[in-house]
C-alpha cells in the first residue's frame, strides 16, 4: 500500500466533509438518539459504502478511458454542480 495516496485520500475527503450537509444529518441524528454508537456506526457504513461505490465506479472507468478523459468529465461535472448550486439559491 501507498502511504502517500492514503494520507492525501483521507486528507481531501477529511476536508471536503467538513461541514457538509451528511456531517449535519449525523449530527442531528446524534443529538435525537439515545444511541450515539448505533448513529456513528449507520453514519460510517454509509461513508464507507458511498466510498466504495466510487472506487469501484473509478476503477471500471480507468478500464474504459484514459485517466484525462475521467479527470475531464470529473471536472466539468463539479463545475456544472457548482453552477447549478448558485443558480438554485
Amino acid at each position: 500500500m501507498d502511504i502517500k495516496t492514503i494520507l492525501t485520500t483521507f486528507s481531501l475527503i477529511f476536508l471536503a466533509e467538513l461541514g457538509d450537509k451528511t456531517q449535519f444529518a449525523a449530527l442531528c441524528l446524534a443529538a435525537d438518539s439515545k444511541s450515539r454508537l448505533a448513529v456513528f456506526l449507520g453514519a460510517s457504513l454509509a461513508l464507507v459504502t458511498s466510498a466504495l461505490l466510487a472506487v469501484l465506479l473509478g476503477a471500471f472507468l480507468a478500464r474504459c478511458f484514459p485517466p484525462y478523459v475521467v479527470r475531464t468529465v470529473g471536472g466539468i461535472l463539479f463545475i456544472v454542480m457548482g453552477a447549478i448550486m448558485l443558480l438554485t439559491r
